[in-house]
């Protein structure tokens, strides 16, 4: 059985969180304010779901979803991370973590960020381009008409099929961008951002998507 760690347990954590315990998983909740915090949420996940501490949730578990604003990533536990599946959701909004350099001049991109701050992890960027109502409330079967469609990239290709296994297990279909680098394709403000699509959609949405220097 797969444990699934989060580190974070906002929107996005708490409805993945609500996906994966329907699906047989266990997960371990973490949050920046303490394991207590997170009893209410605890409780409605049921007995497959306890609170930890983000290191003890990184070192529980198989799969790691970091899900918390860009600065919480200095103190992420970069040890029990090593040789995980590290899930990363986030998003880069200067208004909430400040200007980035390197995320402004677009030298790197989120998820190639998280990867050189873990460098012994396995980051797959994944669950960033849709809203977290969205997770619960689209989810649908393999082969439904009309499925929406979610992309995935990551630099090691075994860590990469596992999320796109996960992303269809958890009711969506699954577009490979392919290296890590190619997961601005659908970050913020790029035609496939938090839009409703398909995979054949999504597929054009990612090819169409520009730099923000070139917008």
């Amino acid at each position: 059985m797969t444990t699934i760690g989060f580190i974070g347990s906002g929107h996005i954590g708490s409805q993945l969180a609500r996906l994966a315990v329907a699906r047989g998983y266990d997960v371990v909740m973490s949050n920046s304010r303490g394991p207590e915090t997170l009893s209410a949420l605890v409780g409605e996940l049921g007995e497959h779901a306890r609170a930890a501490t983000p290191a003890e949730a990184a070192a529980a578990a198989d799969i790691v979803v970091v899900t918390t604003p860009l600065a919480a990533e200095a103190t992420l536990p970069v040890a029990e991370l090593a040789g995980k599946i590290v899930i990363d959701t986030n998003n880069y909004y200067p208004q909430r973590d400040g200007n980035i350099p390197e995320l402004d001049d677009e030298s790197t991109t989120v998820a190639e960020r998280l990867q050189a701050a873990l460098p012994q992890s396995h980051v797959v960027k994944a669950f960033n381009h849709i809203g977290a109502a969205a997770l619960t409330a689209e989810s649908a079967p393999a082969g439904t008409p009309g499925r929406r469609a979610l992309a995935v990239a990551g630099d090691d290709p075994d860590a990469r099929a596992r999320v796109a296994a996960l992303v269809d297990e958890f009711g969506f279909d699954t577009v490979d961008l392919g290296a890590l680098a190619e997961g601005w394709r659908v970050q913020r403000d790029t035609p496939g951002y938090v839009v409703r699509l398909d995979a054949d959609g999504l597929r054009e949405a990612a090819a169409a998507a520009k730099r923000y220097r070139d917008m």
